[in-house]
């Protein structure tokens, strides 16, 4: 798997990852309406052009799912048990239709469980940014890993 095992998280390491995502009209409208957000602030074009914003703006929670969603390639896929939790969920700029995003990793923590052998927690930072460097979403998250299996810690 391309996730990575709980020994291989350090303090500080921050991972660039290389998959980026250009968010469409179509993610947006689909994703809304999936999670039954009728905010016509995401759906309704003629509507959010008479906001503030002047266009309509991308789910804040589409945009939280594609920055864990890229992250996860590099960091988890595979060798997590499970999301503990998201603290911290910050969205300091709008993300509209058309916005390209890349996601940054920052561990902030990483330690054995103290109640489950062969296991750990680390807590993650995310960030993504749009196309022009500006930060739009961050969130904090506890994910709980698998220790690498006893049979390659010996190779």
């Amino acid at each position: 798997m391309a996730g990575l095992w709980l020994e291989e998280f350090n303090e500080g390491q921050v991972i660039h990852h290389a998959i980026t995502r250009t968010v469409t009209e179509a993610d947006n409208i689909f994703f809304s309406t999936l999670t039954m957000n009728p905010q016509p602030l995401h759906i309704d074009r003629n509507f959010a052009a008479s906001t503030e914003w002047g266009k309509p703006l991308v789910n804040s929670l589409l945009t939280l799912g594609i920055m864990i969603g890229i992250s996860v390639h590099e960091t988890t896929l595979g060798t997590t048990i499970g999301n503990l939790g998201m603290s911290d969920v910050k969205f300091p700029a709008p993300v509209y239709q058309g916005d390209s995003l890349r996601v940054e990793t920052e561990v902030i923590s990483a330690r054995a469980s103290k109640s489950r052998p062969e296991q750990g927690i680390v807590e993650f930072e995310h960030r993504a940014f749009k196309q022009d460097g500006t930060l739009i979403a961050s969130c904090r998250r506890a994910a709980l890993m698998r220790s690498r299996p006893k049979a390659e810690a010996a190779t």
